[in-house]
């Protein structure tokens, strides 16, 4: 049977032009280890200090992105880009690599946003992933489903400045080498986003207001009917999955519409605590879609279609 889901598959992330890598300028403390990078031992000694940093990388790009999967691919994208530069010269390697995982993450960001009005095709099948425990972790350590919805409205150059400035203390020159401005518009985008982020309304906890409105995104998805979709999406709202990101009501919508012959497997349910649908299929589930509300909308929708992931998930019918 097909996939329940909206998003395109996004393909990975295009390697940028050779040379337009930062080189890091910074000293971090003598450098002593650095350059023990040129030795014999020197691959396994760079391998165990990319190790060291990966923690916070994969903290960066997950603020950044929204998704683990997509935050694991970023972070990968660095230690190849690292492994193929001249390491010596790399004094202060945790901003060197925290500069190209926030190059990979805007580079991500614009690509959805290149993507988001691309027609929706209802036998692509795309994959999702749900979050681990880590990484559940990770995200709940300073950011909330609040914020994860607002900065899924910034534009990848506000959301780039934001997090990492706000969230991560890296300098507005930093960011400027980042964004291709300079620190001055670099400080102006992260104000912008601190204004959206702080004047923006809390997502609705009421779960039998929730289920209404996911009842009634149900009913409308049953009956393909594009203007009832529309009337509980929040003009903004995002569907997303691993690698894919549908953005803004009219283009969810239709896609959505083209799921119709599917919905009749779907069931109302908590999918991990949250409201959402999960498709039954031989009384168990085999897609779900959880939903995040800002008022009476649907805001965010997370998709998992990968079984083993689906499998890991607490889906309970309601």
């Amino acid at each position: 049977m097909g996939d329940f889901e909206f998003p395109e598959k996004n393909g990975p992330v295009e390697n940028e032009p050779e040379g337009n890598e930062p080189q890091g300028n910074e000293p971090e403390g003598n450098g002593t280890e650095e350059n023990e990078i040129g030795t014999e031992s020197g691959g396994e000694f760079l391998a165990a200090r990319f190790e060291s940093h990966r923690p916070r990388l994969r903290a960066v790009a997950h603020r950044m992105l929204g998704s683990a999967a997509e935050a694991d691919d970023a972070v990968q994208e660095a230690w190849f880009r690292l492994s193929r530069t001249d390491a010596e010269r790399v004094e202060n390697l945790g901003g060197w690599l925290t500069t190209v995982v926030g190059r990979v993450c805007l580079d991500m960001l614009r690509s959805r946003t290149s993507r988001a009005e691309e027609p929706l095709e209802a036998d692509a099948p795309v994959p999702a992933t749900a979050p681990g425990p880590e990484q559940d972790a990770l995200l709940a350590d300073s950011v909330g489903s609040a914020l994860l919805v607002v900065l899924e409205t910034l534009t990848p150059a506000e959301r780039l400045a934001f997090v990492l400035h706000d969230l991560f203390a890296v300098p507005f020159e930093e960011i400027a080498s980042i964004v291709g401005r300079t620190p001055t518009a670099a400080r102006q985008l992260a104000s912008r986003a601190r204004r959206r982020v702080q004047g923006a309304p809390a997502p609705d906890a009421d779960l039998v207001r929730q289920r209404v409105v996911a009842d009634a995104f149900l009913a409308a998805v049953r009956e393909g009917d594009f203007d009832a979709l529309v009337k509980v999406l929040d003009p903004d709202v995002v569907a997303r999955s691993e690698g894919a990101v549908t953005a803004g009501a009219a283009a969810v919508a239709k896609g959505a519409t083209g799921f119709a012959h599917y919905a009749r497997f779907a069931r109302p349910a908590l999918v991990d605590g949250a409201t959402g649908i999960a498709l039954i299929v031989d009384g168990r589930p085999e897609r779900t879609l959880a939903f995040t509300f800002v008022g009476d909308r649907i805001a965010v929708i997370d998709i998992v279609t990968d079984p083993e992931k689906v499998a890991l998930l607490d889906v309970r019918l309601v």
